[in-house]
């Protein structure tokens, strides 16, 4: 890297502007500010990485924030298990950007996390329903009374109630295990449940190295990648904001020139096998999309926003609507310039 990342400054247009929170179709590139600086608003960046999130794995490899900040500001990354671990995060702070599914951000603000989605960093196919090898279950219909292990709080979990209903199911015809990723996968294994609503990348791994079958796929019930921010890092350290932003959309550039480093990432970050990695990235994620959540990402929510208050995640639909006129944040994103980054 030849050059360092100018920062921006806590200016006050830019703080007040990230203090209302433009929702979606609000803000403009010219909205954020971009003059010199010689100090940063934080002296600490508290951020994410996931293997379901591709774009945050680059960018930690590849050091792009410390080299950005000189030592100025000290970058803690921390792994998120998943969507539902990304969101306990940010809700006690512990996190200032964290990635989840769409599903998890707006069921987090729907129940008063203070998060607003700033980036789309992918549209992927990650969640599918799953049977141990020699499982003689082919279909969701067949899971009535049958034990499945889920991820709640995550687009696992949301593509299963999806899948329940689409078959004339409801929770109450099943017996969810209420168990994180990778101990969901363990379980399937093991033949300690029936079924698992799964997640990229263990999902994939689970079909090559354990033989289990995947007997319902549909990438209309994943909800997109979101990256999240809560609404005090947004005020305090918008410059920090369009960073991590600028650094995305250099992320997403080296990831669509670069499949096979991205995959090689991804395999050793996860422990798979590289071949395994390069099939989640290139056969089931969509990562060339429009990084500015709008309209898509929207339909997609209000569809599945009811499934949360019929399930009992949510209390009511007014909270859900409300969660969707406040949760996309796209002055950053607008503004986004990935050659700010060296």
């Amino acid at each position: 890297m030849t050059k360092k990342f100018i920062p921006l400054i806590a200016v006050a247009a830019a703080a007040a502007l990230a203090l209302t929170g433009c929702v979606q179709g609000e803000g403009s590139a010219t909205d954020v500010e971009t003059p010199s600086a010689t100090e940063w608003s934080s002296d600490v960046l508290n951020i994410d990485f996931a293997t379901y999130n591709p774009l945050s794995l680059i960018i930690k490899d590849q050091g792009w924030l410390e080299e950005a900040t000189g030592g100025d500001v000290t970058i803690n990354w921390i792994q998120s298990a998943g969507s539902n671990k990304a969101n306990e995060g940010l809700r006690a702070g512990a996190l200032d950007v964290g990635s989840t599914a769409g599903s998890a951000a707006l069921l987090a603000r729907s129940n008063g996390s203070p998060i607003q989605t700033i980036e789309v960093y992918t549209q992927p196919n990650w969640a599918a329903l799953l049977v141990p090898a020699g499982s003689s279950i082919t279909s969701v219909q067949e899971l009535a009374g049958k034990s499945i292990a889920a991820t709640k709080g995550t687009d696992p979990y949301f593509f299963l109630l999806q899948a329940l209903g689409e078959a004339g199911l409801s929770l109450s015809d099943v017996n969810v295990q209420n168990l994180q990723h990778a101990d969901g996968k363990a379980a399937l294994e093991s033949g300690a449940v029936d079924a698992w609503s799964g997640l990229d990348p263990l999902l994939s791994t689970s079909v090559v190295t354990a033989g289990s079958k995947i007997i319902y796929d549909n990438i209309d019930f994943n909800s997109y990648g979101f990256l999240n921010a809560t609404e005090s890092f947004l005020e305090k350290s918008p410059d920090l904001a369009q960073l991590v932003i600028d650094a995305y959309e250099k992320a997403r550039e080296y990831a669509i020139a670069n499949p096979e480093e991205t995959a090689a990432i991804l395999a050793e970050v996860a422990a798979i096998d590289p071949a395994i990695a390069q099939t989640v990235l290139v056969d089931r994620t969509v990562i060339d999309l429009d990084p500015v959540p709008g309209d898509k990402q929207r339909k997609v929510l209000e569809f599945i926003g009811p499934i949360f208050v019929e399930s009992g995640d949510v209390a009511d639909q007014g909270l859900i609507d409300d969660a969707l006129d406040s949760l996309f944040n796209t002055t950053f994103i607008e503004a986004a310039d990935p050659s700010r980054i060296g």
